[in-house]
């Protein structure tokens, strides 16, 4: 919307950005002894930028832009209390099209940056916004001590399995022998699980969702908005483009019931169009298993999911199942508590000024070997 010099539109009233202020803001303009109005909720609308939304028609980054845009007015946090830090990337964009602070790093380092932001800055709601090959190709190290030190904050990737802005190349996710611009022989490498690397991280939440199935994506991305400490959420994503259709052996929905599991805590693991299959353990071992019928199995004899388990070898499990042979786990994986980065960080600082005092950064630059250059 456009204002006119005085901060107002062609109606006279105010725009969206200042009737939308936190309620210190309202405050802090007052005249002594008025009382501030009430903050006006947040909408959607209030969370769309005025950028030209840049992505190729039909890529799966549209819906899980739309569904953030969504979720931003339910958490209550004022726009200027939330950042979105990205990398390199077709999903790098991100930042562009939230109307909040944003940040548009350089490639594989959006960790690095969120976590001097989130340091600095403990009351932000800080979200990462990375692809597949920014994270854990070039970012790979970031990415891990990132998750390992258990930051309040939102790391959002989207997995396509493909290099999509450079055009085509594979990438860390890129399945065996997938044939590409890089790989007109087919991939060698040996793809990686983003599941599997965030909870060996230690990754007090992990959770995985598709860019097609918008209510489950939006449910994932407001479950990790509210939890304290790393959330990670991978998201299938489809790239029209230069990967189109990657996940239809699964997740088309004519056979996605049959092929997908939606994890659901304290809840039987049961999947099937006729919710007649189950995963069961055997030994240490996860399989899939028939209800019913000739077995006599019932959902009392399957895998009851908990997300708060302490150890998280059964997430881990969960998260390399893969098809054909069990169907494709989405949903939370985990979601444990732990005391956080930034927490502890604030704990040790004021611990060392409660024994040591306020300290002087005059005479810690002049403490220690000194010398004099003429």
């Amino acid at each position: 919307m456009s204002t006119n010099g005085n901060g107002t539109n062609g109606n006279g009233h105010k725009d969206n950005a200042e009737a939308a202020a936190s309620p210190e803001a309202y405050a802090g303009s007052m005249a002594a002894g008025e009382v501030a109005p009430p903050p006006v909720k947040l909408t959607k609308a209030d969370f769309v930028s005025g950028q030209e939304v840049r992505w190729c028609p039909g890529c799966g980054d549209y819906s899980i832009l739309n569904n953030v845009q969504k979720v931003m007015p339910e958490l209550g946090i004022p726009r200027e209390k939330i950042v979105f830090v990205s990398g390199i990337g077709c999903s790098s964009r991100f930042p562009y099209y939230m109307n909040t602070y944003g940040f548009h790093s350089i490639h594989g380092r959006a960790p690095a940056i969120a976590t001097g932001i989130k340091a600095a800055n403990p009351d932000l709601s800080v979200w990462v916004i990375t692809g597949d090959g920014d994270a854990l190709s070039i970012g790979g190290n970031h990415f891990m001590h990132a998750i390992r030190r258990n930051l309040d904050m939102n790391y959002i990737l989207f997995n396509n399995r493909i290099y999509g802005l450079t055009k085509g190349q594979y990438s860390p996710t890129s399945e065996l022998g997938k044939k590409t611009k890089s790989t007109p022989m087919g991939v060698i490498d040996y793809p990686l699980n983003p599941l599997s690397v965030a909870i060996a991280s230690e990754a007090t939440f992990v959770a995985r969702t598709l860019d097609i199935d918008v209510k489950h994506l939006g449910a994932i991305v407001q479950v990790a908005a509210h939890h304290k400490g790393v959330s990670f959420v991978e998201v299938y994503q489809n790239c029209n483009i230069f990967n189109d259709h990657a996940f239809d052996y699964f997740a088309e929905r004519s056979i996605r019931s049959d092929h997908m599991i939606y994890l659901e805590h304290d809840k039987p693991m049961v999947f099937g169009k006729e919710r007649d299959k189950g995963i069961r353990m055997n030994g240490a071992q996860p399989e899939v298993v028939q209800l019913g019928g000739e077995t006599n199995l019932t959902e009392d004899d399957l895998l009851v999911h908990d997300t708060h388990l302490k150890d998280p070898s059964v997430a881990f499990m969960l998260a390399r199942m893969e098809q054909p042979a069990f169907p494709q786990p989405v949903g939370i994986f985990r979601a444990v508590e732990r005391a956080t980065y930034e927490d502890m960080m604030t704990d040790q600082i004021e611990a060392a000024i409660a024994k040591f005092g306020p300290g002087s950064l005059e005479k810690l630059i002049n403490s220690g070997d000194m010398w004099t250059v003429e």
